[in-house]
């Protein structure tokens, strides 16, 4: 049993007061004479023995009226948590896509919003963490609106982050009780993210009533000819094989182009399109089936003419750069040291300094100035330098300096496959491939660079630096023949190919929602001037940085939706660009929660929303005794009230 309010108990001392009356009560007795002395003895004794236990009787039922009036106005209760302390209620739902799957009563958030909002008690207050928002102290009524209101998304957040919420302090937390409460489906999640939790929290999973699922997982360009584009889409199936499904292709709203297809249990497929070459192509594909998520069952695309990129090596005319830049995509142009045009430095992208023996001064400071609006230089040392001429110029670029030109035979054994431009080119690490050789080679005291390619001896054969705005790659060896075979090792090309790639992030064919992106376009701007991304229905300023002759627009968590996306300069459409959501939400992979009962013993598990909050509510209700007390204060006054009246002496 416990008390609203203890203080009231202080009172009980006056209960000696009618104890003293009791005790100290003076009656004076009247001697009357009368003639049979024995007889009247007698009777005296019997009527001061039953007037004592009258007495007796009435100052208990006294002492048990006033005292069950104390304990009335004391509020007694039984309950599982103090009265004083109220209940405080953290809440993740996750709302992400997949959440949109149907179950067993229907859309799992729209279920799950409904049921919390059936069960939450009016008395208790909430925090609710969804992917997209954090809503901190409502009331039932506030935490109402908020669900009713609660939309899928592709935004995703991870348990670290959800975590850091459940452990923030919180106000007056001594008079507060919290109960942490994680509603999700679980997909791609992993028990390791729940061993080392310290608050004790409660699992409730949303399960999807069907286990198969079709996605366009991406698409791609396979072929391009003169007058046909090859368009590839990769189709992912999971679960049992499925016959027969509609296929079609869309430019914006006209249809292109349909088919039908089957595909196995458990497996992928590609299924092509022919395209007649246009200047422009918004694309969409999409497929007609119901199944666990239908959100992947479209895919958007954009096919334009891609832009080239301009590419100038000074110095030595190698015949292997020549391979790599083909004009199909590059405009490639090459000039000697004593012949180049300074001015048209400010218009490449990308500069190769090809073994050249010195770097002028004037050299330098174009380059500087190169680096400074977004460019890409790549510097490859000849096999006898100007070693002052190259330490002004990395210097001047806050690098460093040459320390030693060194003769020795060494591998390049080392590849830094998470580098952004070896990301994408690896299938799987490779680690037995045949290593190149390098017969001599530069080393420098420089600042820590990111390095690309190592030696055996762990010093960089190639590294990354940042200069500003612009990158250098600083190779360590001249690439001739005579002095290296890394020309004819496959790595060249890729490396290669993607220092001018990443001179320049031409929009690709899509993009994905909640991933960072850069697209750079290519514009004049005026210095008041922004770019916006818009479609029907929604529109932004991204995080944008001007350069000379372009203007690089970072994406992150901005789009949500799929779709057509359109870059503008005012009111003028300078791009079109297509997102689509992250393949993982398409994922049938959801974690056993049963099996985290093993692995953490402050983790409960609970069947349903409505059973927990029912559990929960059940087991914080405040039973009042105050009425049994007041009940008790009346029966004592009434026995009172009956001794007095008919207990005869």
């Amino acid at each position: 049993m416990q008390f609203k309010n203890p203080e009231i108990f202080y009172l009980f001392f006056l209960l000696i007061i009618p104890i003293l009356v009791h005790l100290f009560q003076l009656q004076k007795f009247v001697k009357v004479a009368f003639t049979n002395v024995a007889f009247l003895q007698q009777i005296v004794q019997q009527n001061r023995r039953s007037s004592r236990i009258k007495k007796w009787l009435i100052l208990t039922c006294r002492l048990l009226l006033f005292s069950s009036i104390l304990f009335a106005f004391s509020q007694p209760y039984f309950s599982n948590k103090e009265f004083s302390k109220k209940q405080h209620n953290f809440i993740y739902l996750d709302n992400s896509l997949s959440t949109g799957a149907t179950g067993e009563k229907g859309k799992l958030l729209q279920v799950a919003a409904q049921e919390i909002i059936n069960s939450a008690s009016a008395s208790n207050t909430y925090t609710l963490q969804t992917n997209t928002n954090f809503y901190k102290n409502l009331s039932k009524e506030e935490l109402k609106e908020v669900l009713l209101d609660i939309k899928n998304t592709s935004k995703s957040i991870d348990f670290k982050s959800i975590y850091l919420k459940i452990s923030e302090p919180i106000p007056h937390k001594t008079k507060t009780l919290t109960n942490n409460i994680y509603i999700s489906d679980f997909q791609n999640k992993k028990h390791l993210e729940f061993t080392n939790v310290t608050p004790p929290f409660s699992i409730i999973q949303l399960k999807p009533s069907i286990k198969n699922n079709i996605s366009i997982d991406s698409v791609f360009v396979s072929d391009k000819k003169n007058n046909t584009t090859t368009v590839k889409a990769v189709i992912k199936n999971q679960g049992d094989a499925k016959y027969n499904i509609p296929i079609a292709l869309h430019n914006k709203t006209k249809l292109i182009s349909k088919q039908s297809f089957s595909i196995q249990k458990d497996s992928n497929q590609i299924i092509e399109f022919k395209l007649q070459n246009q200047s422009e192509f918004n694309g969409k594909i999409s497929i007609t089936f119901s199944d666990t998520f239908t959100f992947d069952n479209s895919f958007f695309f954009t096919l334009k003419k891609p832009k080239k990129i301009n590419v100038l090596i000074i110095g030595n005319n190698a015949e292997y750069l020549k391979k790599i830049y083909p004009k199909e995509e590059f405009n490639y142009s090459f000039s000697s040291l004593q012949n180049t045009n300074y001015n048209s430095i400010s218009n490449q992208n990308l500069i190769v300094l090809s073994e050249l023996k010195s770097i002028p001064k004037i050299l330098s400071n174009r380059l500087y100035e190169f680096a400074k609006n977004g460019g890409n230089i790549v510097l490859i040392p000849s096999s006898k330098i100007d070693t002052n001429s190259y330490n002004n110029f990395l210097t001047k670029l806050n690098i460093g300096v040459v320390k030693n030109q060194l003769k020795n035979n060494l591998k390049i054994t080392e590849i830094n496959f998470n580098h952004p431009l070896l990301k994408n080119v690896f299938v799987k690490k490779v680690t037995n491939f045949q290593y190149p050789t390098v017969n001599s080679y530069l080393s420098f005291d420089t600042s820590l660079g990111y390095q690309i390619l190592t030696f055996e001896n762990n010093l960089p054969f190639i590294q990354e630096f940042s200069i500003s705005n612009g990158k250098l790659f600083l190779v360590a060896s001249n690439l001739d023949k005579e002095n290296s075979n890394f020309t004819n090792s496959p790595l060249i090309v890729p490396i290669f190919y993607n220092f001018a790639q990443s001179s320049f992030n031409s929009s690709t064919i899509f993009y994905r929602t909640n991933t960072k992106n850069t697209i750079d376009v290519e514009v004049k701007m005026n210095k008041d001037d922004v770019l916006s991304i818009a479609n029907t229905k929604n529109k932004f300023i991204p995080l944008q940085r001007q350069y000379q002759k372009k203007t690089s627009l970072i994406t992150d968590n901005q789009l949500k939706k799929n779709g057509f996306y359109y870059i503008l300069k005012n009111k003028d459409t300078l791009e079109t660009i297509a997102f689509n959501y992250p393949k993982s939400e398409s994922n049938l992979n959801f974690m056993d929660v049963a099996a985290i009962r093993n692995t953490n013993k402050n983790i409960n598990i609970s069947d349903s929303i409505a059973s927990f909050f029912n559990q929960l509510n059940k087991k914080n209700e405040v039973h009042w005794l105050w009425k049994w007390f007041l009940s008790l204060a009346i029966v004592s006054l009434l026995l009172e009230i009956l001794i007095l009246k008919f207990y005869k002496t």
